[in-house]
């Protein structure tokens, strides 16, 4: 699903200007005028007509025509420079009409055909952002939210100093995010349930591989509550230590710091613990 202005790809004209420019993209020098898209699937025409006719239907937002002429650029003169270009810009006018697939599709060929072009990283984002926009709330599977988690870390490892790398980061930060809410969301669920080893595990994985996340006071807090119900009393004191000395003004931790003295005891952290070494670089 779309998640908001601040993931929608391309920032409107200025990105599909400044695509159009990385790629050395202009109208090719023709006379000839577009002809209709029906057209493009019995016609062959020359590939600077084609490739005209695609540009222009992608400067008017028809997005549609556009991945369609760009396709047939490809389909009718394969090995042309211009073929390579359309793959790019079919893989952009699908994505604008959120044809995830198909722009996937188209740069994925790219990156297969021509993996060392300084454009790849544009086809590397395509694919990443095109999964993170199929990403859904927490209460549904989360297999596409895992797989736009690595796309994206896939753009900042292979080109960390690009403008689709800083963009990319923050997009991992909230797909991250994501998946530790679904991890809480199931741990709530076994809590409540008093299955507490289960309720355990899905809050460990929170707090050992979401640190960055938001929900990690929470999940502190949560496997406080586990460990008190379950009488593990030692190990309930120490994580809640650690919630505190990480988060000291958390509502969380003003919870676990009632639930302990309630049991008249003191958070108190065992540094020989699991919680104290999942948090012995982050203090």
């Amino acid at each position: 699903m779309k998640m908001g202005s601040d993931v929608s790809f391309a920032c409107g004209w200025f990105r599909t200007w400044r695509l159009l420019a990385v790629l050395g993209i202009a109208l090719a020098v023709t006379g000839c005028a577009g002809t209709g898209a029906k057209e493009i699937k019995y016609v062959e025409r020359p590939v600077e007509e084609i490739y005209n006719t695609a540009l222009k239907e992608l400067q008017r937002g028809r997005y549609f025509q556009a991945a369609e002429q760009f396709d047939e650029v490809e389909r009718q003169h394969p090995y042309s420079v211009w073929a390579r270009r359309s793959m790019l810009m079919a893989a952009y006018s699908n994505y604008q009409i959120n044809e995830y697939d198909k722009a996937m599709l188209a740069a994925q060929r790219f990156i297969s055909l021509h993996p060392g072009h300084r454009d790849a990283v544009y086809a590397y984002y395509i694919v990443a952002i095109s999964l993170y926009e199929q990403i859904s709330d927490v209460e549904r599977d989360q297999k596409i939210t895992g797989e736009a988690l690595q796309a994206l870390t896939d753009v900042v490892r292979r080109f960390p100093a690009s403008d689709y790398a800083r963009d990319a980061r923050l997009k991992v930060d909230l797909t991250q995010d994501h998946l530790a809410g679904k991890e809480m969301e199931i741990g709530r669920y076994y809590l409540r349930q008093h299955e507490y080893l289960a309720a355990i595990n899905r809050f460990r994985m929170v707090v050992e591989f979401f640190q960055t996340t938001t929900h990690v006071p929470e999940a502190l807090h949560r496997l406080t509550e586990c460990y008190v119900a379950l009488g593990v009393i030692e190990e309930a004191q120490s994580v809640a230590a650690v919630l505190g000395h990480n988060y000291p003004g958390s509502d969380w931790y003003q919870d676990s710091y009632a639930l302990l003295t309630g049991k008249h005891v003191q958070p108190v952290e065992n540094n020989k613990s699991w919680i104290s070494r999942a948090f012995s670089g982050i203090s």
